[in-house]
């Protein structure tokens, strides 16, 4: 590397010198391996206590070393170096049956092994974004995703928790009700299921359950940033623990990343994104000023699909998608609560899951109506940027010694 400019200014004499795949196996490990069953250890139903149910917001019963929002795992980890670009397959891109081999090798520390049976290569060539603004700071461009580094991409994929968090607002044990701050507060397609139309959601702000589309998404972001930002942690801390140097930095431009890294794109003009009325939707037209804005849509390699959120063009319409997230959970000999108790650490599992209650039939109308009307109004879903979402980056690397003996004192 060379940081050229300013006080620190230095060049390595140095050439690149790349992380070994078994450095590479460890880090991704610390990032995203898997870990065994998890407890799920939560209410399924109220009991005596009063809207104290909601353990169906589970839906996954496999963790990983970072904690996630009801065990969805909406982060994606990829990984590009001189070599390539792989992604590494989260607990729901394997078969159930591949699970405990999984485990077992996790727990006897076979980081390679794991590492090569889940990374999945998409490209023969390190991946980057367009070096220039807005795509990567001034201040990153000397020393992000050069020669020799490895480096590290989650990417969010929201639609799968943000239907998740849907079924359970719209449930009896919360009953929320949602508007769209973009058009005047109007109910957001679910004026039916209102209390004040004789339905079960708490429209009357005053009971404090009445929120916007823009209120829950920024919710939404909030929750999948979370577990990225544990996944950064634990790089932090592997890159430590192996003597190597690494730090996280931006990398949240809306589009820049999943289009680099061959995802499917898809783009809707700038009026539909905001919503605009007809007037300034026309003006903006006939200015020329009603820019595509392009957003992530899902990723395919080779024939095969490897991340296909819940929405159009994978299913073919909200409707679908809503019914299809449901379906993971609860089908029959398949679904996640009706399995038999496949990749949970429960006794009596078959038992247990039985007990598990499906979502009452109000909740499902009312998040199928809440979909269609924020992928019909906006083009896309969620709202405001669609499925997928980046929000930093970690670089993995070896250091320079001299640098730091010439710039810094002994500790």
């Amino acid at each position: 590397m060379t940081l050229n400019g300013g006080p620190l200014a230095y060049a390595s004499t140095r050439p690149p010198a790349p992380l070994t795949t078994e450095e590479e196996a460890a880090l991704a490990f610390a990032a995203c391996g898997i870990t065994g069953p998890v407890l799920a250890d939560l209410p399924y139903a109220s009991g005596s206590l009063a809207d104290g149910g909601g353990g169906n917001i589970m839906k996954h019963f496999t963790g990983r070393t970072v904690a996630s929002g009801d065990a969805l795992h909406a982060v994606t980890v990829f990984i590009t170096n001189d070599e390539g670009t792989w992604m590494l397959r989260r607990p729901q891109d394997f078969p159930r049956t591949e699970i405990p081999a999984l485990v077992a090798a996790a727990q006897e520390h076979r980081w390679l092994d794991l590492y090569e049976r889940s990374r999945v290569r998409i490209a023969d060539v390190r991946t980057d974004v367009p070096r220039e603004l807005p795509f990567i700071p001034s201040f990153n461009k000397w020393s992000a995703n050069v020669p020799g580094t490895t480096y590290f991409i989650p990417v969010n994929e929201l639609t799968a928790l943000y239907i998740n968090i849907l079924l359970s607002a719209f449930s009896g044990d919360f009953r929320y009700f949602i508007v769209d701050e973009r058009r005047g507060f109007k109910p957001a397609g679910i004026a039916k299921f209102a209390k004040s139309r004789g339905g079960t959601l708490h429209d009357d702000p005053r009971d404090g359950r009445c929120v916007t589309i823009g209120f829950l998404e920024a919710w939404l972001f909030e929750m999948a940033a979370i577990e990225q930002g544990s996944i950064l942690q634990n790089l932090g801390l592997m890159t430590q623990a192996l003597g190597i140097g690494g730090f996280p930095h931006f990398a949240a431009h809306p589009f820049a990343w999943p289009k680099a890294l061959g995802f499917r794109m898809e783009q809707q003009p700038f009026s539909r994104v905001m919503g605009t009325g007809p007037f300034v939707t026309a003006a903006l037209r006939a200015l020329r000023r009603d820019i595509p804005l392009p957003a992530g849509a899902g990723l395919e390699r080779n024939g095969d699909v490897l991340i296909k959120p819940y929405c159009p063009p994978w299913y073919a319409s909200m409707t679908a998608a809503v019914r299809a997230f449901i379906d993971e959970k609860y089908a029959t000999g398949s679904g996640s609560f009706r399995d038999g108790g496949a990749a949970t650490a429960w006794k009596e599992a078959e038992r247990i899951q039985q007990g598990i209650p499906e979502y009452p039939p109000e909740a499902i109308e009312a998040t199928i109506a809440y979909c269609e009307y924020v992928y019909g109004r906006y083009g896309r879903f969620p709202a405001a940027c669609g499925p997928f979402r980046t929000v930093l980056a970690y670089q993995a690397h070896r250091l320079d010694p001299d640098f730091y003996a010439k710039f810094y004192a002994e500790p």
